[in-house]
Parts: structure tokens; C-alpha cells; sequence
């Protein structure tokens, strides 16, 4: 007998943070459909050219501080958390600060130049990253907090403004890539704002910076930066490499190839949430044992749901791909985006073992180590990139290159963390083999009740 289906077991940390996560992905699934079909191929290209380079400084911004909040933040005294957030919002205003002022020196080269690219990237860049600071800082806050519900929340004002501020363009017959990339800013404005009314920021604990908070801060955070850099080049240099072999409208392709990667990226970016702050917390009271544990558990059981699920995701994002696309994208491009996501999918199996082979290097301070398994990674990647690109003459030469990349990551992580732990790859299949059993009869027990023993 089926027992009553109750919502209310399922609000938990896991749950609210993938479903935030979920909304977040539908509605960037509508921006996108309003981006390919509103605006020509090459526009399109050049919006992700533009928000790759916002992307990589954000990433900067993220890298250096975001982990070192959580890490130093989370489950503190009061005293201490008023001291680490002050100096957080003190090293993010100072990162701001330099953004800016690089950008001012661009300005001044804008009447040298006619790239339409690089002309937009020189406008928007430098406003478009200040006008998601203190957003960024209230994100982190609630994440080392573990306030999941508010993060929900908070994450959909943004999101939310920016698709109705987009479907307003429309109706006005003023969509275009420069009002696109105006309403993207001011979206960021409003969320800043809402966040700092709603008293989340905790700017006000500035004041209780320290010098000796803000180095511990930046010498953690040194390596962590240049790993989130170079992880968000990993992702950025494809469509940088494709515009410069290829041009906007491959990227244009690539991206729409691209976006139902999301599906896949949507549970492991929520477990990725909850367990750096779970791992974090083990990590700080001395538990290797469940450090290792959790790590074997996260990125096991993520590995094998991964291969039923990208099947799915697959024949889903077949049907979504040309939805999306429209009859800007029919024939062979559209022919070509479906073939290079249906390769994604299937490297996407091995995410999960790299994710968290890269989120434990970082919480058990091997920062260092992290960052020179990215360098290795973007290296492959660049290198792989263009030869691939330029010999194929297409994007798969990006997957392929994304191919060679994940496993020389995988195995470098894999010769670090040996070091430190045991723990192999069997041992991850096997915890999540397990984890993964064990979770499906609780649910059964849960609907259906125990098994009748008579």
C-alpha cells in the first residue's frame, strides 16, 4: 500500500538548493530561447563573447573569495564571522576597484579600434561586474550559513527581472543586443539592492575587518583564484578559440549546443553547493574519515546516476536543441549542435570524480595542487583547442579537445589526493553503489512502508 506522499520530507538543504538551481536553469533555458530567436547568429555569438569575459572576472572575484568565506565563515562564533565577512566585503570591493579601473584604461583605446567584440566587451564589462558585488557577497554569506530557502529566493529575483525585462524589449520592438546587455545590468542593480534592503549583505561588518583576517583570507584565496580563473577559462577559452577560428556565428552554434549541458551541470552544481560547506565543516573538526567518506559518496553516487540520466538528458535536449534554435539554426547547424552535445553528455560521466577531486584538494588546503591541475587542464585544453579547430574546422574539435583535457585532470587529482587519503576510484563507484541502494529503500520504505516479513 502507497503511503501518503508527503512534500515536507523532501525540504532539506539538497532539495532546496536543486531546486533553486532548477528554476534557475528553465529560466535560463527561456533567455536563451530569446537570444536565438530575437537576435541574428552572429549577435547571439557575439552576447556570449561579451558574457564570457564578464564570466571570467566574476570568476576572479568568486575564486579568491568565495571558498575562503565559506571555509572560514561557516559554524564560527559570532566575533569571528563579523571579522571574516568584514574583511570578505573589504578584499571584494578592493578586487572591484581593480576591475574598474583596467576597464578605464580600455576606454581609452575605443576610438582606435572597430571590432564590434571587443568595443562591447570594453563597455559592459567593468559596470556589469560592479553591479553584481554586493549580490555575489550575500550569495556566499547564505551559503556558508546553509540558508538555502533565502538563496532560493534571492537567486530568482535576479533571474526572474532579467527574462521580464527581456520579454518587455519584445513587446516594445526594442530587443537588441545593446538593450539586451542594458537590462542585464540593471537586473544586477535591482538584486544588489533587494539583498542590501533585506539586511543580507552584511556590509555594516566592514568595520570589523582585520589586517590579519585579510591575509589569512588572501593567502588562502591566492590559489583558490587562480584555480576558479583558470576553471572559468576552461569554459571561456571554447568560445574564445571558436570566434577567432570560426567566428560569432559558430559560437552562436556552440553555445546553443551548449545549453542543455545544463542539465547535466544542475545536480552537480547543487551537490557541489551543499558538499563543499559539508566537507568544509568535517574538515574543520579533524574528521578525515568523513571527509573521505563524503567525497567518495558525493562524486560516487553523482558518477552512476550520471549514466542513465545523460541518456535521458540526451534524448530530451535532442527536441530542445531545435525548439530553441528555430529556424535560424535549421539544417547543418543545427545538425552539428545536436552531434557536439550528444559528446558532451557523454564526458559528463566523468564530472563528478574530477568536481570533487577538485572541491577536496581545496578544503584540505592543497590549494596549490588544484591550481596546477587547472593549469595542467587549460594547457591541454588551449593547446588541443586550436590544433582541432583549425584542422577539423568545426566545433567538434572543442569537444575533442574537452575529451583530452578531463582526463588528464582526472588522473592528476586522482596522484594528489592519494597522498593524503585512501581512496580510489573503485572505492567511489563502490560508496556510491552503496550510497545509492541505500537511499532507494529508504524511499520505498518511506511510500510503500516496510516489507511485509509474513
Amino acid at each position: 500500500m502507497i503511503r501518503k506522499f508527503k512534500l515536507s520530507r523532501y525540504y532539506n538543504k539538497h532539495f532546496l538548493v536543486l531546486f533553486g538551481n532548477g528554476i534557475q536553469m528553465v529560466v535560463g533555458f527561456a533567455t536563451s530561447f530569446i537570444l536565438f530567436h530575437y537576435l541574428s547568429m552572429a549577435a547571439a555569438g557575439m552576447w556570449y563573447f561579451v558574457q564570457s569575459f564578464v564570466a571570467l572576472c566574476e570568476s576572479g572575484r568568486y575564486g579568491f573569495l568565495a571558498t575562503a568565506t565559506v571555509k572560514f565563515y561557516a559554524g564560527t562564533e559570532p566575533k569571528r564571522a563579523a571579522t571574516v565577512l568584514g574583511s570578505v566585503w573589504f578584499l571584494a570591493i578592493a578586487l572591484t576597484v581593480l576591475i574598474l579601473f583596467l576597464n578605464a584604461i580600455g576606454l581609452l583605446f575605443l576610438p582606435y579600434t572597430n571590432n564590434t567584440e571587443l568595443i562591447l566587451c570594453i563597455k559592459w564589462i567593468g559596470i556589469t561586474y560592479l553591479s553584481s558585488l554586493p549580490a555575489d557577497v550575500i550569495f556566499w554569506r547564505l551559503q556558508a550559513d546553509e540558508e538555502y530557502g533565502k538563496m532560493f529566493v534571492f537567486r530568482m529575483v535576479n533571474s526572474l527581472s532579467t527574462i521580464l525585462g527581456f520579454i518587455v524589449l519584445i513587446l516594445l520592438h526594442k530587443f537588441t543586443l545593446e538593450t539586451a546587455l542594458i537590462y542585464n545590468f540593471l537586473t544586477n542593480c535591482l538584486s544588489s539592492i533587494i539583498g542590501i534592503l533585506w539586511k543580507l549583505s552584511g556590509f555594516k561588518y566592514i568595520v570589523n575587518r582585520s589586517k590579519e583576517c585579510i591575509m589569512e583570507i588572501m593567502h588562502f584565496g591566492k590559489f583558490t583564484f587562480g584555480t576558479t580563473m583558470c576553471s572559468s577559462m576552461l569554459v571561456s577559452s571554447d568560445t574564445w578559440i571558436i570566434n577567432f577560428v570560426l567566428g560569432p556565428a559558430a559560437v552562436a552554434v556552440y553555445n546553443l549546443a551548449m545549453r542543455f549541458m545544463g542539465l547535466v551541470d544542475l545536480p552537480l552544481r547543487s551537490f557541489v553547493t551543499t558538499g563543499m560547506s559539508d566537507m568544509a565543516i568535517s574538515f574543520n573538526a579533524g574528521n578525515m574519515k568523513q571527509v573521505t567518506y563524503k567525497l567518495k559518496k558525493y562524486s560516487g553516487m553523482l558518477t552512476i546516476a550520471f549514466i542513465p540520466f545523460t541518456i535521458v538528458a540526451f534524448a530530451c535536449g535532442i527536441f530542445a536543441i531545435k525548439f530553441m534554435g528555430g529556424h535560424n539554426y535549421e539544417g547543418g547547424p543545427m545538425a552539428v549542435a545536436i552531434n557536439a552535445y550528444g559528446l558532451a553528455l557523454i564526458l559528463a560521466i566523468a564530472y563528478p570524480i574530477d568536481r570533487f577531486n577538485g572541491l577536496a584538494l581545496d578544503i584540505m588546503h592543497k590549494t596549490q595542487a588544484n591550481f596546477y591541475k587547472v593549469i595542467i587542464m587549460l594547457a591541454v585544453k588551449i593547446i588541443a583547442g586550436f590544433i582541432f579547430v583549425e584542422i577539423l574546422k568545426n566545433i567538434y574539435g572543442i569537444v575533442i579537445a574537452n575529451y583530452l583535457m578531463t582526463i588528464a585532470a582526472i588522473f592528476y587529482g586522482y596522484y594528489q589526493l592519494r597522498k593524503s587519503i585512501d581512496y580510489n576510484i573503485a572505492g567511489i563507484l563502490s560508496t556510491g553503489y552503496s550510497e545509492i541502494k541505500i537511499f532507494i529503500a529508504k524511499e520505498r520504505k518511506i511510500i510503500f512502508g516496510p516489507k511485509d516479513k509474513s
